[in-house]
């Protein structure tokens, strides 16, 4: 059993970043996918796609790298925790890395990052950062 879903994503995705894989596949979840599609969307991820069937789902997750072979992700860092949530209105959001990177979070209206939130205007969990 796992304690924080959020943060095995995080770990499994800048372990196989640090060892330069092609791809990683992670234990499905509609959380884990929503998650992964934002960093699909922001081209920090390749793709993102759904394997197998019933209790057997996975998602293969596509990293991505520079013609130099670096890893377009520099940083990933986890802000709330199962011990210490982190809320924050609209106004509140924090910025990453001066607008360089961004933050995910989980609002009312679904997963978004920081500048779709503050844009929606609506605030919500501040669950990680990524640069």
């Amino acid at each position: 059993m796992q304690t924080d879903p959020i943060a095995d994503t995080l770990t499994r995705i800048r372990n196989a970043l640090h060892a330069r894989h092609d791809q990683v596949e992670i234990p499905h979840s509609q959380l884990r996918h929503a998650i992964c599609q934002v960093l699909v969307n922001e081209g920090f991820l390749d793709g993102a796609e759904v394997t197998g069937e019933g209790y057997k789902k996975r998602l293969l997750l596509r990293l991505r790298y520079s013609r130099e072979r670096q890893p377009v992700i520099e940083g990933l860092r986890r802000v709330s925790r199962p011990g210490m949530r982190h809320y924050a209105g609209a106004a509140e959001i924090p910025k990453v890395r001066g607008g360089m990177g961004i933050s995910v979070i989980s609002t009312p209206q679904g997963m978004m990052t920081d500048r779709q939130a503050r844009k929606n205007n609506v605030g919500g969990e501040v669950l990680f950062q990524v640069w």
